[in-house]
């Protein structure tokens, strides 16, 4: 018990300050807001259904698993950036999300968002590893959680 302590004080640890807070806040509203389209439909989304029927056409199948995964790990992700709480395994999670994202939709439509390319997608692969290297900063769980005994 008290490894898995030492673990998880060690994964919250962070020396970051007020710049991971302001990249992570914003950052995780654009990917609890992504995720909430797909899981649930909100803000213009398609929920599962619609999601995963369209990923399973581009090849990503079972579709619907396929959008609850993406969709709770932008959802959930995005809610632990917000908070900054295990930021750094929620960062990680991201950006596997966001290569995915690159490679398996916008990489073959070229660099810019107008042609659906993948300049979005890089920017939000970027703040993720920028996190995953910072931790979550100051003003976070995070923070709290790992002084703490």
């Amino acid at each position: 018990m008290n490894k898995a302590i030492t673990l998880l004080k060690k994964l919250m640890a962070t020396e970051a300050g007020w710049g991971a807070l302001v990249l992570r806040v914003p950052i995780g509203i654009i990917f609890a807001a992504h995720g909430a389209q797909k899981l649930f439909g909100w803000f213009g989304g398609y929920g599962l259904e619609g999601t995963g029927g369209w990923m399973e056409s581009i090849g990503l199948a079972p579709g619907v698993l396929m959008a609850f995964l993406a969709g709770s790990a932008e959802f959930f992700g995005g809610l632990a950036l917000i908070v900054g709480v295990l930021t750094r395994p929620a960062a990680a999670v991201l950006a596997l999300t966001m290569l995915v994202a690159i490679f398996a939709v916008h990489f073959e439509h070229g660099f810019f968002m107008s042609n659906n390319g993948y300049e979005f997608g890089l920017a939000l692969l970027a703040a993720s590893v920028s996190l995953l290297f910072s931790g979550a900063g100051k003003v976070s769980l995070d923070a709290v959680l790992s002084r703490s005994r």
